[in-house]
């Protein structure tokens, strides 16, 4: 056999471990706890990517999204300019992070997160949600 045929087969069977990583994680993400690495990436979308209108995010909220290509995020708005994004898996088991009044709840073991900056108000978590750059640009929050 040939160093082209292993490289290939490589490169294939490495292509659908990732792409079933991938299902794997998407099925993870409602609850069943894939860990504090779920979601890896530091920029789930490229730059540009319409997240939300002003208008969906009030100042002084919080609401999830989904980025173009499928990634599960939280973004809030703080004051008229300021804007801020954050990863919604819960850096505890893998969860998904959902936004209340005044802060970002994981449903599965009650982590409590800031919902501008992302930090851990109360455990089990330890960690904080990872950030998403994301930005104003006209009426739009995009990412950054």
């Amino acid at each position: 056999m040939n160093g082209h045929a292993h490289s290939r087969r490589t490169v294939l069977t490495t292509g659908a471990a990732v792409a079933g990583a991938a299902l794997g994680t998407a099925a993870l993400a409602s609850c069943s706890g894939g860990g504090p690495g779920q979601g890896g990436q530091s920029q789930p979308a490229p730059k540009g990517a319409r997240l939300a209108g002003l208008d969906e995010v009030p100042i002084g909220t919080a609401r999830p999204v989904t980025t173009p290509d499928g990634h599960k995020i939280i973004i809030s708005r703080r004051s008229e300019n300021e804007v801020a994004g954050f990863s919604a898996v819960c850096t505890h088991q893998g969860c998904t992070v959902a936004p209340e009044p005044e802060q970002l709840r994981c449903p599965c073991h009650n982590s409590l997160f800031d919902k501008f900056t992302g930090a851990v108000r109360g455990g089990p978590a330890d960690a904080p949600l990872r950030p998403i750059n994301v930005a104003i640009e006209g009426d739009d929050i995009v990412t950054a």
